[in-house]
Order: C-alpha cells, then structure tokens, then sequence
C-alpha cells in the first residue's frame, strides 16, 4: 500500500487571473481529503494571492527554483516529501525536477509530449475544445486523487478559500465610505481583449457623481497610457495607478463595492472577495466567458447583444455599451 495523501503540491505557474481559477482545486482538496498539506508553486509575482487563500499551506515561487539550478530545486521538492504534484499549467522544468525529486504520483495533461517522460499520470482532454470553465478543466486533473466528478461553477465558487486583507490607511484613504466605490482597471497588459480607454472614459462620466467614486488601477506603465485617454480630473475620480502593491490592490478590491474590467487578474480577485465583478468579454473562442468569466455570487460577464456579425474580438468587445455596465453596478 502506498503512502497517504498527505502532501499534495499543485504546480500553476502562469498569470494571477489562472492561479485564482485555481483555488477552488486547492479547496475540493481540502474538503476530500481531511488533513492534506498543499504547497503551491507559482510566478513570485502571484504568491501575495496565494497568501490570501486559506486552503495553501506553503507556496514557493518558481524563479526561486530556478536561481537553486536543477540540483537545487530538485533537493528542494525532495525536502517537501510530497505524495503528489498536479502539474495544472504544464512547465517542462518543473515536470523534470518532480521526477528527479521522487515524487511518487506525478499527474498533468497527456498534450505534452514531456509529461509522458515525466508525469505517471496523463489525464487526457483539450481546453481549447472544451466547453467547461477553466476552474472545472482544473479539477479534471484531480481524477487520479479520487476525485472524478466536476463539480458545478456554483459549488467551486464556495471553495476559493479567498478572502481580503484590512486596507491599510495609505489603501483606506482611496475609498469613500458615502459612496458605491468603483474599481475600473482599464488595461491588461496584454493578457486579454481590452473594452478601450474610450469606452472607459464614457463609463466614467456617465457615473454619477452623487452616488459613485471611481478608483482607476493599474500598474505605473499602464497609468501612463490611460492618463492620456481618461477624465481623471472629474471629482469623483481617484487615480491610483503605480501606487499599489498586489497586497494592497486585493485590499483595496475587498473594501470597494465593485469593479470593472476585461478578463484580468483584478477581475478574478473582484468575483473572489464577494464584491460586484463586472467583466468585459468577447464571445469568441477560446476567450470567450464560458471557459473564462469571473466566478462568485456577484460575478457578470458581459457581451455584446446579438446579433454578432463580427467575430472580431475587439470589434465585439467594444460593442458593449457603458449602460450595460451601470445596469449591474450595486444601487
């Protein structure tokens, strides 16, 4: 008989909108499994969200690993005496020092060609082609953990584990607590289909000013961009583009009533914490909301109405209109 599975390490080491899709993984383990230990490896970047998740234990960021060298990072993984790893976003490097580590269950998806010489078990399916949500094709990879039914957007919502942190007073001084605070994070950095400073600049004057504060986000190369597109001198408009941390972004997310974004980060973090997340989205594979929406019980995709004639993704995007977004915004 094999060991327990006491220590399981789950491996995504791509953006902080795939490690939040991630979580619910994290959190059906829990539930499955009393008593497992789960270790995250992600980008560095990502770890103050993995902080915030109740469900991981340990997290250990990748370019750690790397700076160790092969024979560094694989001691490391030993040291972890982990009884399994999921590889949910394929790194060859990774795949490799799992082995070399003695991992003894080491799982990922049968598309790459180095799993089959590094991973015991395959799981075979295409996220492309699939019309589950990302956070369900996530739990496909669990099946050689005992878990083999997919649970629904709604039960994976409760199993996040992820909550806020307090703001702290230089994050506080950002919100208004008479108004509906609005989070608008207008760019990507190219991760996804953008609505356009326009439309953006369009949404924000049409907020009133009597009921709504909008807090524009970004990091301080993107605020330099959207400066010059958006009407950041209007009273109910705070600028806090380049002045937070991703501790103190979440922070403010979890103390603001709403945000608006395209499919980023921020939007998963919004649909986490419980607040209203609007998400801006083209319906076109494989970008399209059903395998990337926000999950949460206050969480709306939105697309434009049809007919789509186009399946230009940013022709179809930008279809959407300002009054769609204030339809959703919290009253």
């Amino acid at each position: 008989m094999g060991r327990p599975l006491d220590h399981i390490i789950l491996s995504r080491t791509d953006s902080i909108g795939d490690v939040m899709l991630t979580l619910p993984s994290a959190g059906l383990l829990k539930q499955r499994l009393p008593g497992v230990r789960i270790t995250f490896i992600g980008r560095r970047y990502t770890l103050p969200v993995l902080s915030r998740c109740v469900h991981i234990d340990d997290s250990i960021a990748l370019e750690d690993l790397l700076d160790m060298g092969d024979a560094g990072a694989v001691s490391r993984l030993a040291a972890l005496r982990a009884t399994a790893i999921v590889h949910v976003f394929p790194e060859r490097r990774v795949a490799a020092w799992a082995k070399h580590a003695g991992i003894g269950l080491r799982i990922g998806t049968s598309h790459r060609w180095w799993h089959w010489l590094t991973c015991n078990e395959r799981i075979p399916f295409s996220r492309r082609r699939s019309d589950l949500h990302e956070a369900q094709l996530n739990v496909k990879l669990l099946a050689p953990l005992g878990i083999n039914a997919v649970p629904p957007l709604d039960e994976l919502t409760r199993l996040s584990g992820f909550s806020a942190p307090r703001p702290e007073a230089s994050v506080a001084a950002l919100v208004r607590p008479d108004r509906i605070n609005v989070v608008l994070h207008p760019l990507s950095k190219g991760s996804a289909v953008e609505w356009g400073l326009e439309r953006y600049a369009e949404l924000i004057k049409a907020l009133d000013p009597q009921r709504h504060h909008a807090i524009i986000t970004g990091t301080a190369a993107e605020a330099e961009r959207y400066r010059l597109g958006l009407p950041l001198n209007l009273a109910h408009v705070a600028d806090a583009g380049g002045r937070l941390d991703l501790h103190q972004l979440i922070a403010l997310i979890g103390a603001s009533q709403a945000l608006v974004a395209a499919s980023t980060g921020p939007l998963h973090i919004a649909a986490a914490c419980g607040i209203t997340a609007i998400g801006l989205y083209a319906d076109v594979r494989p970008i399209h909301p059903g395998r990337w929406g926000p999950i949460g019980a206050r969480a709306h995709s939105l697309v434009a109405p049809p007919p789509q004639d186009s399946r230009d993704a940013v022709a179809l995007i930008q279809a959407i209109t300002p009054q769609q977004v204030l339809a959703l915004l919290p009253r």
